[in-house]
This record gives structure tokens, C-alpha cells and sequence, in this order.
């Protein structure tokens, strides 16, 4: 089950997400969030064009009874009017009305190609809107050596494993999740690699340095097995007072803790913000080829990694006197 209300999809919808799970390879997550804008797409559009739904909440109208005679009368007006519902009433900005249009595009995919119950798609050519691109917040190296200094100081019971988690974050670059996942097995020391389960649970391999090795190992044997209960034995970070695996929100809690005791309450930084300082790092000082740097990040496209190509204010400072022009011809 993808969604706790999937019942209530239609049949189509349903076997779309099966689809996308088991053949395509997508993650339960991805297969949720698109049940949801599926769902609120066919309540729009019966909200839409039938008058007995106009009084009704959107969230009260049911689409279970969709079938496909319906599903053929839907057109790219149909998708752009939704869009701009969901833009001027729920105030979606222009990446969460992206991935919208990729649930819809999808799904008439499906029918058209793999089912061929559509002649024509048409939500073929429904556009995604032009997302803009900031640049990525991240710690400078100072900054992220005063937060590992800070988690080292801390005197609680789960030092290490708060330090190995920070450390994780801004020497490898990897996702929230992704150290969520990370099984006990994965550590593999004589190689100095990790396993990672990325995107779409597609895995990668990422070699680790010494302070992440060092980390690890002094996790492990100075908290990990000292643990009075453990319960989810492949794991390898676990509660402290359960034994069980960490769950994403606690992990985002310890990484947010120490930001707050190094001093950076308040300031937007988060365990993505530290996948940013790794990246932003490697390319800037380690001087990481932007190739070898995708791979790490595990991006599908290098357009993704694109991003950590921005230089930082000192470099453009520097370039600007670098320019032979800059020194002065005419004394005051």
C-alpha cells in the first residue's frame, strides 16, 4: 500500500503506482507523493466541470469511480487550470507544481504507451514551469570545522554517534535518507567504503576518508555495542534509549542540536544544507572534477551538480584584480 487512503484511487491510478514501484523502480515516497497529486487533480477536475461538486471540499469529493471514458476527455486545459488553482489558492511555487505535472505526465504516459488505452496523450506537452535556481546555502570551512569542533565537545551520551553523523554529512555529501539507511554491513573498513541507497533505492558505493573511518569506528565501539537494547541489529545508527534504527526526523533533530550549540540557531541550515557544504567544498577547494563530484552526490544528470560550479565572493573578488587593466594610469 502506497497511501493510506489508496482505496479510494481509481483502479487505473492504482496500477499506475504498482507500475512505477516494481517496474520502474521508484521509492514508496515518490509512489505517495504522486497518489497525492493524482488524487487532487481528478477532485479538481470533477470540482471543475460538474456543478453538484461546487459546494463540496475538494478533499470530500470522491474519484474512485473515475474510469477511462472519463480519463479521455481530459485535456492540456484541463491540467493548466489546475495548475493554476493550486498556484493562486494553495500558493504552490513552481518546483511543487513541477512535480505535479510530472505525476500527470506519468500517468497519461502509462495509458497512452504501456496500456494503450489513449490514441494520443495529452498531457504530452504540458510544460513545467521554469524553476529558478539559488544558489545553495553552505557552511564556509571554518564554519563547518567550529561544528565538528563543538560536536566533539559535547558531553552527552551519544557523542560519538552525533559526531559520526555530522561528520558523514560534510565529508561525503550524502542525503538525509540516505544515512537513514545505512546498514551496519555497509561499513565495509578494510575497503574504506560505505554502501548508500540513493534515489529510487538504486545503490552506490563512496569511499571514506580517515575522519569518517575514525568516526564510524569509534561509534561503534564506544556506544553502538555498549547499547543495554538492540533491536534493529542491521542498523547502524540507533537510538540510544530504544536500540532502534534512527528515524529521519531524529536525525534531522541531532543535526539541528548541534547547529544550535556551534552557534548557527536560526540561520537555515539543515542535514541538506550540509550536503550543500560538502559539495560546495569539494568543488571549490578539493578541486573535485564536476563529473567525479555527480557520482558522489549520486545526481542522475550532471545538470543537478551543475549547481555547486558557483564561486564564492572572495573568488570573484580575487578574478577582478587579476585583470591586467586593474591598476591605476592617472595619479590623483
Amino acid at each position: 500500500m502506497f497511501h493510506k487512503n489508496e482505496k479510494d484511487l481509481p483502479e487505473l491510478v492504482r496500477q499506475y503506482l504498482c507500475y512505477i514501484t516494481t517496474i520502474k523502480n521508484r521509492s514508496t515516497k515518490t509512489a505517495e507523493a504522486y497518489a497525492i497529486d493524482l488524487r487532487n487533480f481528478f477532485r479538481f477536475y470533477k470540482y471543475n466541470k460538474k456543478s453538484k461538486y461546487k459546494d463540496l471540499p475538494l478533499c470530500e469529493i470522491k474519484i474512485s469511480d473515475i474510469k477511462i471514458n472519463l480519463i479521455k476527455k481530459m485535456t492540456l486545459l484541463d491540467a493548466y487550470e489546475y495548475l493554476n488553482f493550486v498556484m493562486k489558492k494553495n500558493n504552490n511555487s513552481a518546483k511543487s507544481r513541477a512535480r505535479k505535472i510530472s505525476s500527470i505526465r506519468g500517468f497519461f504516459k502509462y495509458l497512452t504507451v504501456n496500456l494503450k488505452l489513449l490514441d494520443e496523450n495529452p498531457m504530452e506537452n504540458l510544460e513545467i514551469p521554469s524553476i529558478k535556481k539559488s544558489l545553495p546555502k553552505y557552511l564556509s570551512i571554518d564554519e563547518s570545522k567550529s561544528l565538528l569542533e563543538k560536536t566533539a565537545q559535547n558531553n552527552s551520551a551519544t557523542k560519538y554517534r552525533d559526531y559520526c553523523i555530522i561528520t558523514l554529512f560534510l565529508n561525503c555529501g550524502m542525503r538525509v535518507s540516505e544515512l537513514h539507511n545505512i546498514k551496519f554491513k555497509d561499513f565495509k573498513l578494510k575497503e574504506g567504503n560505505l554502501k548508500l541507497y540513493g534515489k529510487g533505492n538504486k545503490e552506490r558505493i563512496v569511499y571514506i576518508n580517515d575522519a569518517c573511518v575514525d568516526a564510524i569506528k569509534s561509534y561503534i565501539e564506544k556506544e553502538r555495542k555498549n547499547l543495554k537494547k538492540i533491536v534493529d541489529k542491521d542498523a547502524l545508527f540507533l537510538a540510544s534509549k530504544t536500540g532502534k534504527k534512527l528515524g529521519i526526523r531524529q536525525i534531522q533533530k541531532i543535526v539541528e542540536n548541534a547547529l544550535n550549540a556551534a552557534g548557527f540557531f536560526g540561520m537555515g541550515y539543515s542535514p541538506h544544507k550540509l550536503r550543500h557544504t560538502a559539495a560546495t567544498l569539494l568543488y571549490q577547494h578539493g578541486k573535485v572534477d564536476i563529473l567525479v563530484l555527480k557520482e558522489l552526490l549520486g545526481h542522475e544528470n550532471v545538470g543537478t551538480t551543475e549547481i555547486y560550479t558557483h564561486v564564492s565572493n572572495k573568488m570573484l573578488k580575487e578574478a577582478v584584480f587579476k585583470n591586467p587593466l586593474s591598476k591605476e594610469f592617472i595619479k590623483s
